[in-house]
């Protein structure tokens, strides 16, 4: 039973290294030789299954000074972002080590009335209670990982992709306070359980809580920058709006003196031609897309134009009356990114191929919108930016949704088969 108890515990070993060293590879990129990540790994159960002892410098300080040359060999980041890792996992290993062992030696010598942890002496019974709670402590941490691991993975991918120096250091600092304190806790005051206990658990919190941090400050500043770009493009259009009231303006006045002058007789060919040049030129004004909304009528001329100067055919059938209740700003975030993100996927497809579809219209009493375009079969499958700016360009589609969202609308994507397809609905109120 003991020889089984120490295979399972070896396994879990293993297990805690592995989940960490999940965490830390989303983190931190590894450098790209096939060896050096063998390596990384390799070494991951003797730097993360550290036995934590009370008032032992060394099984305290050696983690961190192993720490150090683990990240920099290993990982590629900057030196900020390296000094980031560390200061979240430290704490945070060495909290949950030593929660682990100590509770677990404590249940020990509450259970067997062992004198000391010399194994001589030690009765087949006791040594397999010892390894029982030895397993049972590891199986917990791993639990305990693997929970961090599901909590905290969507803010590591983040923060990787959109963090700035400066918010790495204003993390930093705020990190400096858990590992201050879990060192100093342990070595100065380890048998004051109501005090010890409480402050690892309130490191480990600070720790992760610093990843929570950094991915709440760049998603503030995405929305900020979304907002400052969203008020810049409503600006435009709504200046695009007056002077299309004033080209509407001129449009009837000029249509009517042309019938005016075409029925007088007298005028030359040339100027008969002119006449019928003109008249064209004003049909075809005449016969610019309209929606029902005077607003998305701007969007979809200015976007018709994009699309016609880049050699992609824009098909449009949209009836937008119904949505009046729309904000101006949330019409040119669902349709300005949406029909972006359809033109910028066109351009990367060969010419015969570049088409882009709208549609809107009410259906019974929901508002539906679809865009659909062509794209390239390894495109993103699921919305996401094709683009290495991440931080400049990833909140298109996070705005719809948030725009779709406010109305109590929803909005889905799908690609298949070299197909992108926006849907949005939006509930139409009473």
């Amino acid at each position: 039973m003991i020889r089984f108890l120490d295979v399972v515990s070896f396994l879990l070993l293993w297990g805690n290294a592995f989940v960490i060293f999940l965490m830390f590879r989303t983190l931190l990129p590894m450098r790209d030789n096939l060896a050096v990540r063998a390596a990384a790994f390799l070494l991951c159960p003797f730097l993360f299954n550290v036995v934590v002892f009370s008032n032992d410098l060394a099984s305290i300080l050696l983690p961190l000074l192993g720490f150090i040359p683990y990240i920099a060999l290993f990982y590629r980041g900057g030196w900020m972002e390296k000094l980031t890792a560390l200061m979240v996992f430290y704490p945070a290993v060495i909290a949950v080590n030593y929660l682990m062992e100590d509770t677990g030696s404590r249940l020990f010598f509450w259970l067997t009335d062992a004198p000391d942890l010399v194994y001589d002496g030690w009765t087949q019974e006791t040594l397999l209670i010892s390894t029982f709670i030895h397993t049972c402590a590891l199986l917990l941490r791993l639990f305990f990982w693997l929970m961090a691991w599901l909590v905290l993975r969507k803010y590591l991918i983040q923060i990787i992709k959109e963090i700035t120096v400066k918010m790495w250091m204003l993390v930093d600092i705020l990190l400096i306070a858990p590992v201050v304190s879990i060192f100093t806790i342990i070595y100065f005051m380890p048998e004051e359980m109501a005090i010890v206990y409480p402050i690892c658990g309130a490191a480990i919190f600070s720790s992760f809580g610093g990843i929570y941090l950094a991915a709440y400050i760049s998603n503030a500043r995405k929305v900020e920058y979304g907002a400052r770009r969203l008020s810049m493009e409503l600006a435009y259009i709504q200046d695009k709006v007056d002077e299309e009231e004033r080209v509407r303006s001129i449009y009837h006045d000029m249509k009517n003196h042309l019938l005016v002058l075409q029925a007088q007789d007298g005028h030359s060919q040339e100027v008969g031609a002119s006449i019928e040049k003109l008249k064209e030129e004003l049909e075809d004004y005449e016969a610019y897309y309209h929606t029902g909304n005077d607003f998305l009528d701007i969007i979809i001329r200015d976007k018709l134009r994009k699309a016609w100067e880049k050699q992609i055919d824009f098909q449009a059938a949209i009836r937008f009356e119904a949505g009046g209740f729309i904000e101006p700003l949330d019409i040119s975030a669902i349709f300005g990114n949406a029909l972006d993100n359809a033109i910028e996927a066109s351009e990367k497809v060969s010419e015969s191929m570049r088409l882009i579809t709208a549609k809107a219209a009410r259906i019974h009493d929901m508002l539906v919108v679809a865009v659909e375009n062509n794209m390239l079969l390894d495109g993103p499958g699921d919305g996401r930016t094709s683009k290495e700016d991440t931080f400049l360009h990833g909140f298109g589609l996070s705005n719809i949704r948030k725009a779709a969202e406010k109305y109590d609308g929803q909005c889905t994507v799908k690609a298949k088969d070299g197909k992108f397809v926006l849907k949005i609905m939006i509930p139409i109120p009473e």
